[in-house]
């Protein structure tokens, strides 16, 4: 079995999980997550403690178990803490500009780009060349993190783009005569 899928899920107060044929429920205060329950793994729920096991004997199953845990531990950590990634802006005028649901950013193209921020997330801009995006679905944060970084990714050469703030971009050295 997998190492990972033999973990309990501890349940902490204040969140509602809900277990049906088709679907895994997360409610907190960070709102209410949805999983597609898959066939390959048993749920069971005991005093705040959920636990996964494969329905088989199969590979698939012993890795889908451990699959399983982890994106239900990840919901439930989602709806009480929630995530949160940070880029930053690295080059001479450049700068981001949060406005309600809406990111505008200014790197160094003939316009400005403006990004939607999908549902479930949010945007903060602590200063000009920092950004910040938070949200209780771990997927769609990434998601939306790697979207902003996709417009400016870091060049190789000065290091110039988006990037995230813990990101370590390797310089190359220029050709010589």
């Amino acid at each position: 079995m997998s190492r990972v899928g033999k973990m309990p899920v501890i349940v902490p107060a204040g969140v509602d999980v809900s277990i049906k044929e088709d679907q895994i429920s997360v409610k907190g205060t960070g709102g209410t997550l949805l999983l597609a329950q898959n066939a390959l793994v048993r749920i069971a729920s005991d005093a705040g403690k959920l636990t996964f096991a494969p329905a088989n004997d199969s590979r698939e199953a012993n890795a889908m178990s451990g699959t399983m845990r982890q994106l239900v531990n990840n919901m439930v950590v989602g709806v009480t803490k929630g995530f949160e990634k940070k880029l930053s802006l690295v080059g001479v005028g450049f700068k981001a500009q949060a406005q309600g649901a809406k990111l505008n950013l200014s790197v160094g193209f003939s316009h400005p780009v403006n990004k939607d921020m999908p549902a479930g997330t949010t945007v903060a801009t602590p200063t000009p060349t920092e950004i910040v995006i938070k949200g209780a679905d771990r997927q769609r944060v990434g998601q939306v993190a790697a979207e902003i970084r996709a417009i400016r990714p870091p060049e190789p050469y000065k290091g110039k783009g988006i990037r995230y703030a813990d990101e370590k971009i390797t310089i190359k050295e220029t050709k010589k005569k």
